[in-house]
């Protein structure tokens, strides 16, 4: 039979599958579980199909109040953990007929310039990540619907907050090169103002001054590879015991520090030990390859959208930090006797 060239209405797939026309509304909207069966949610999907419907979000949307699309708020679309964070934000959104628009600091911290006349009226809430927090300033965000990124739950902005076990993952660092049998660490910190990174600074402390007969050196840089070799080879060079071992709260500054070890003629790992946190593909490209923690960005987008959708559908999200692993690779070894 051939296919009218009427466009098919939501009439004509309830009439299809046998079902109302809230019933559709329903299941299309994905607003079905607990409201109808999981076959006659099968039902109305399969009847879509066939009739080739789509249903007017446009006018959906207008009649509902929403637009159905979502503020991502990152420092930097040029980072690849960020691009990892918009595309699991993305499956998720678009596994609800959500859209996701992404709103980064030009210079990766602090506000950014509007791009909405009024971003209250053209978004149904606000993911943000605690390093680009400045923004929500510009764009009224934190008067909407917001999940917060690696924020402080006793502190947030947000209804809700998503964030990664880094406390975890410092631990392991930590043992990890305990176990090596290194006591002299130099802590390669990023200077960026961001609750993440102090969570990382604070745990390591806490971690070598429950150690008898360590120490702990810290150096602070910017996040980029420049920085990062500046600060380490001021600091490796600094008159006294040198550290055997460089803790980063990024695989850039763990980049910077490589190249900073070359240039004073130290060889890595038999003369330095050097840790990470991102597992980003850097760290496989340094030669030795990095002893990193791997963090699951895409995961960390998901989840943040699912708090989201949750906060909007007036649920309660899901709750506890996502686990992170270390991978251990050559950067690490044994310090050398002394």
């Amino acid at each position: 039979m051939a296919r009218s060239s009427t466009r098919p209405t939501s009439r004509d797939v309830a009439r299809a599958a046998g079902v109302s026309q809230a019933a559709v509304s329903l299941v299309l909207g994905d607003k079905w579980r607990g409201r109808v069966s999981e076959t006659t949610a099968q039902r109305v999907r399969q009847a879509a199909t066939d009739l080739g419907y789509r249903p007017n979000l446009a006018a959906r949307n207008l009649r509902l109040g929403h637009t159905r699309t979502v503020l991502l708020v990152v420092p930097a679309l040029t980072t690849e953990f960020f691009a990892g964070v918009y595309t699991g934000a993305a499956r998720v959104a678009a596994e609800h007929g959500f859209g996701v628009v992404l709103y980064p600091s030009p210079e990766g911290v602090g506000p950014a310039r509007d791009p909405f006349a009024s971003a209250q009226a053209a978004l149904d809430g606000v993911i943000a990540s605690s390093m680009a927090a400045d923004a929500l300033t510009a764009i009224s965000g934190d008067q909407l619907p917001l999940v917060m990124l690696d924020s402080d739950p006793a502190g947030s902005l947000g209804a809700a907050t998503v964030n990664l076990d880094i406390t975890d993952g410092v631990r392991q660092v930590t043992e990890h090169l305990l176990g090596l049998g290194h006591r002299h660490l130099l802590h390669l910190a990023a200077d960026v103002p961001s609750w993440t990174f102090e969570i990382r600074a604070r745990e390591l402390a806490a971690r070598l001054a429950a150690a008898p007969g360590t120490r702990l050196t810290t150096a602070h840089a910017p996040i980029t590879i420049d920085a990062a070799r500046a600060a380490t080879e001021a600091a490796l060079t600094t008159p006294g015991p040198r550290p055997t071992a460089i803790v980063c709260d990024d695989d850039k500054l763990a980049a910077g520090a490589y190249k900073a070890a070359r240039r004073i003629g130290l060889r890595i790992p038999d003369d330095l030990s050097v840790t990470g946190l991102d597992d980003l593909a850097l760290a496989t490209a340094l030669d030795p390859e990095l002893t990193t923690v791997r963090l699951d960005a895409e995961l960390f987008g998901e989840r943040g959208m699912q708090a989201l959708l949750a906060v909007l559908d007036g649920r309660e999200p899901p709750r506890g930090d996502i686990p992170v692993q270390l991978i251990p690779r050559a950067s690490t070894a044994p310090p050398r006797p002394s």
